[in-house]
């Protein structure tokens, strides 16, 4: 059964992670803009879910090769566009190891469903954040809220492992830390910070005090490392800023994974 689900788990991290290069053009965009509605060369994005979801690759931009006769110079030697406009590669790889690993260190037990509900999610966040330095209200709250009622559901199951009460506490509490930490320095750590920390406070807290903390120390620790790595090797000083997202979600499945082997 372990061995069905983990196939099932790259299966699906694979493929909601197709769907996320596109959403994250959308999203990627600087605060008070609207959402991405078109390609870069300006054709408007159709399909599914209002153009949500879909391929990274405009069919209107791609511009085909015509056939030459033998001997003649082509008349416009630039290259033919291929239409792409987000890479569609690294989102769906990323997506589906972090499946497995969650299913792996899961098993069967029921929250293993809300992992994987919610993990495209928050890829998809990570990916925004290092773009354009920021986390949409749109995700992050949502995402928060998913958490809360979907452990909440699999409170209800058997065999489940963790707690509904100490998940919603460890939101309260996570969040409060980090807005504590906006309210310090406002510079240093954005209001989105805040409120994805709910969503990884809930998820974290599911499994106790002890993986909430460890997740949340974990995520610092990736930043402080980054950061250390960008001084050393790029020059760049202390008041640089750097995406704090995805190393708060990458601190925040460190946790779940020693959470789900511990519980």
């Amino acid at each position: 059964m372990d061995a069905t689900l983990i196939a099932l788990a790259v299966l699906w991290g694979a493929a909601a992670g197709m769907l996320i290069p596109r959403a994250a053009y959308r999203f990627s965009v600087e605060p008070e803009e609207p959402w991405r509605d078109a390609c870069p060369a300006g054709h408007a994005l159709t399909g599914p879910a209002g153009g949500w979801l879909g391929a990274t690759r405009c069919a209107a931009c791609a511009v085909p090769v015509p056939s030459l006769p033998a001997g003649a110079a082509p008349a416009d030697p630039a290259p033919a566009r291929p239409g792409r406009y987000a890479p569609g590669v690294v989102a769906p790889v990323v997506t589906a190891l972090a499946c497995t690993a969650l299913a792996a260190a899961t098993g069967t037990r029921p929250e293993v469903v809300v992992w994987l509900l919610l993990a495209p999610v928050a890829v998809l966040l990570a990916v925004v954040d290092r773009r354009v330095h920021r986390l949409p209200d749109r995700l992050t709250l949502p995402l928060a809220g998913a958490a809360a009622v979907l452990l909440g559901g699999a409170a209800l199951l058997p065999e489940h492992g963790g707690s509904w009460i100490a998940a919603l506490l460890g939101g309260a509490a996570l969040g409060g830390f980090y807005l504590v930490l906006f309210l310090i320095n406002p510079n240093g750590m954005g209001f989105g910070d805040v409120k994805l920390a709910l969503a990884l406070g809930v998820a974290l807290g599911w499994y106790g005090w002890a993986v909430l903390c460890a997740g949340g120390f974990a995520g610092f620790l990736f930043g402080a490392l980054y950061g250390a790595g960008l001084m050393l090797l790029r020059g760049a000083g202390r008041r640089t800023g750097i995406p704090f997202g995805p190393f708060m979600i990458a601190g925040a499945l460190v946790g779940l994974l020693f959470g789900g082997l511990a519980a």
